[in-house]
């Protein structure tokens, strides 16, 4: 791993920053990775692959690219397999190949039982353990015939809403994230202060409480993402999500206290996103963003914009009265109604008022004669 990251940060100061193509960058230093680090033909290659990929990402984020640490390396199909009949891997490494048995639980065996991978990653984990990341392949269902929709709002309050009417609290998880702020800042200042023993304990209990919070909240994530997904291919729809890309920039420019700028920044809608569209694509399910704007303050009812008071809707046009959420969904199903259903463009229409004869009347006139 220390030769696969040396060989990348090599790769990556040696090649000018703007070029991201892994075979311009193999084809300018995979000599020089070979000779200097030992590498493999294969091992070389994956090096520039991955330089070259964390540069197209960098450049998208308009970020340099950081240096490359030993915890992983990439194998593909030429230096890595997988052997079903004794759980093992056969994996490259600097001077020999090594047969490498797994301990693989139940879930792993199942998925891993009569397939052939062709690529994997070698991992070093934060505990120092070594951990063999195995991709598979799976065949991508036809996407189903849609026969509705299923819009879905996220919040902070409530984590998700749909226009059906499930809902999902967020207050467990803000008070999970609260507690865990308290315990941390609490160890944290013990572990800069007091005795050595005392430090020392306190530096211990940080690194076992790290990455609990996040894995609870990407175990909720999971549990929605999941049953949101069961329930769009139990009724034909396919889902329809808010694009609430930047919203975490746009709200830090407005003037809010300590703990509620941790809240909004510690609020995971891109991670739910993300789970709703891998598990939608292997269901056959289509999950489309949609824009927010005025999703949350138009009446799903007269399409009238109403009046949004924290929680609750209200709509002066028609006297509609609800729960904001759900109005925001069934907005957002509406318009994914009108252009992904056949006939849609009938969703998202006012009644115009017509006279006798069947004309438009003009607003002008009503009332007057």
């Amino acid at each position: 791993m220390k030769a696969f990251a040396d060989a990348c940060n090599y790769a990556n100061q040696q090649v000018k920053p703007q070029i991201t193509s892994k075979t311009t960058i193999q084809n300018m230093v995979y000599q020089d990775l070979r000779s200097l680090f030992g590498l493999s033909a294969n091992l070389a290659v994956r090096a520039c692959a991955r330089v070259g990929a964390n540069r197209k990402t960098a450049k998208q984020k308009n970020k340099p690219v950081k240096d490359f640490k030993p915890t992983s390396a990439d194998y593909d199909a030429r230096i890595f397999a997988f052997r079903e009949k004794d759980w093992s891997v056969s994996l490259t490494l600097l001077n020999s190949r090594e047969h490498i048995k797994i301990d693989a639980g139940n879930y792993q065996r199942g998925k891993l039982k009569g397939r052939k991978p062709t690529s994997a990653q070698l991992c070093k984990h934060r505990d120092g353990s070594y951990y063999i990341h195995i991709q598979i392949k799976d065949e991508v269902p036809e996407p189903l015939k849609p026969s509705n929709v299923i819009g879905v709002d996220f919040g902070r309050r409530d984590i998700a809403v749909t226009s059906n009417g499930d809902r999902w609290d967020g207050k467990q998880v803000t008070d999970i994230r609260d507690k865990y702020n308290r315990t941390r800042a609490s160890l944290q200042q013990k572990a800069t202060k007091g005795t050595r023993s005392t430090r020392r304990r306190a530096r211990q209990i940080l690194q076992r409480l790290s990455g609990r919070e996040r894995r609870f909240q990407q175990w909720i994530n999971h549990q929605i993402s999941y049953r949101i997904i069961q329930q769009a291919k139990s009724t034909d729809a396919i889902v329809k999500i808010e694009n609430l890309t930047g919203i975490r920039e746009r709200t830090n420019q407005q003037p809010r206290n300590k703990v509620e700028r941790r809240r909004s920044n510690s609020w995971s809608f891109y991670q739910l996103r993300y789970f709703l569209e891998y598990k939608g694509i292997k269901e056959g399910i289509e999950v489309i963003a949609v824009p927010p704007a005025y999703t949350s303050q138009t009446c799903h009812q007269c399409l009238h914009i109403g009046l949004r008071s924290d929680k609750r809707f209200k709509c002066g046009h028609c006297g509609w009265i609800g729960d904001a959420d759900l109005n925001g969904a069934k907005m957002i199903s509406l318009l994914g109604q009108s252009v992904s259903l056949p006939g849609g463009s009938g969703y998202l229409c006012c009644n115009l008022s017509t006279d006798s004869s069947g004309l438009l009347q003009s607003p002008a006139l009503k009332g007057g004669g």
